[in-house]
This record gives C-alpha cells, structure tokens and sequence, in this order.
C-alpha cells in the first residue's frame, strides 16, 4: 500500500436517496494513474459512489452525501468548492453516448469555448488532437461538420471520450462505458483508457469480471453500499481475502 499514490480518497462517506441509504461509511483511496475498476453486483451502489465523485449525486432528487471526498487533498463537499470546477476536473463516460445536437466538431469544441480554454484560433487544432487521442480522427476528419447523431454509437461513445477530454479533467469516470457498445467498439474504448491511464487517473464501474482482469490495477468489490474489499487487481481478483468477494469472484452471485 505504502508505494500506491492516492489522488482520490473517502472518507466515511454515507449517500442517501431520501430515506433509503446507498452508501455507508465508504473509506478507500484511489491511486493515481492507474486505472481503478468498481465491480459488485446489480444495485450495491456502484454507481451512487461514482456518481459522488464529481458531484452528479446532486442532480438526483432527495440525494444527500455526509462524510469527505477528497481530490489532491481538497474535500470537494466544502461549501468553499465551486462545484462546475469540480464536475470540470472529472470527465464522465455514461453507460450509453450522448452527444451534443450538433456537429462532430461542435462537440468537441463546446466545452473550450464554453470554459473559454483555448484561444479561437486553437480550437481547430485542438479539436483534431482530441479526436486523435480517443481513436476517431480518420474516421471523422471527412465529415466533421455532419451531426454527431449520424455516428455509429460505438463512434459517439470515443466522441463523447474526445468531449470530456478536451475541458482538461485529471479524472476520467466511467459508468459501464462498454456495456452499450458491440465487441469491436468496446475494444477500441478500453484500448484508449489503458493508453489514458499514463495521463489521468480512471474510475470505471463494471459488472464484467473479465473486463476487471483485462483493465484493473486496483479494484474496489461493492456489496449493498459497502466496500468489502480493495487492492491491487491481481491480489483481489486472484486471491480475495473476504468470503463475499469469493464467492462474486467465483460466481455464485
């Protein structure tokens, strides 16, 4: 544990969707650089702990977070963080792409021109990088002014990864990223996260073990809101400690 480099870390962190608890008492860190897989069955709170954070669990209606979060060591709960940093620092991947009504350009370009990131004169170039970056450029560089609606969706779902890219996060979060997309497309998107991880810290959530196996450094097992167990990939996926991750792990549940 002593050589893992933390960027993300709970603290006792609890979320509530009105009365019903979703989380409880989460503690765990999340290395830097590496790329971190949540795995857990169906409704264990996968992704209400993703979903914490970059402060989305806010969008949802009679949510509550208690205890810490902590990004480089700043509590992104503290009434002195302002939350569209936060959600900006923290690209999402949702489990299905949804891009922008407008053109494969326009979409990538949106969040510079909005956050005003890049002078005008550098969009252009910046938005050929970026869809260079997820995979997409040769596929699109022909049509970058057609709609974006008019890719296959496993194309909208490296734009979207273009899209989030290009406001500058240090985080990337996915939310079942590939669970959407055909075989091919899946492989191209985990491809790209194993080349990000040198440049970002990753979260993904998965239900797919073999998914774990072939992406994780460091996997977190979920079991109805609780963290059972946490660790470097290999160790938890190979020789679990806890029975409940065991018996995930060998697939009676």
């Amino acid at each position: 544990m002593s050589e893992i480099s933390p960027h993300i870390e709970t603290q006792n962190l609890c979320a509530y969707y009105g009365s019903t608890q979703a989380l409880e008492d989460v503690s765990i860190i999340i290395p830097r650089n590496q790329i971190t897989m949540i795995i857990g069955p169906s409704g264990c709170g996968k992704t209400t702990l993703l979903k914490c954070l970059n402060r989305f669990i806010e969008l949802e209606e009679n949510a509550r977070v208690e205890g810490k979060v902590l990004i480089d060591g700043e509590n992104i709960y503290s009434p002195y963080v302002e939350v569209t940093e936060v959600r900006k620092k923290s690209g999402l991947l949702a489990q299905r792409p949804y891009p922008l009504p407008m053109s494969i350009f326009d979409n990538v370009a949106y969040g510079m021109r909005i956050h005003r990131l890049r002078p005008r004169h550098e969009i252009e170039q910046a938005v050929r990088h970026y869809l260079q970056v997820a995979g997409l450029w040769e596929e699109v560089k022909d049509r970058l002014h057609a709609p974006a609606s008019q890719l296959s969706i496993g194309q909208q779902q490296r734009l979207c990864l273009a899209r989030g890219l290009a406001v500058q996060p240090e985080i990337i979060l996915g939310d079942e990223p590939t669970s959407a997309l055909d075989p091919i497309s899946a492989r191209h998107i985990e491809k790209r996260l194993v080349e990000l991880k040198e440049r970002y810290t990753i979260v993904l959530v998965s239900h797919i073990l073999r998914q774990a196996r072939r992406l994780a450094d460091y996997v977190i097992f979920m079991y109805m809101g609780k963290v059972i167990e946490a660790g470097i990939a290999q160790q938890v996926l190979s020789a679990p400690q806890h029975e409940k991750t065991q018996a995930y792990i060998s697939g009676e549940f």
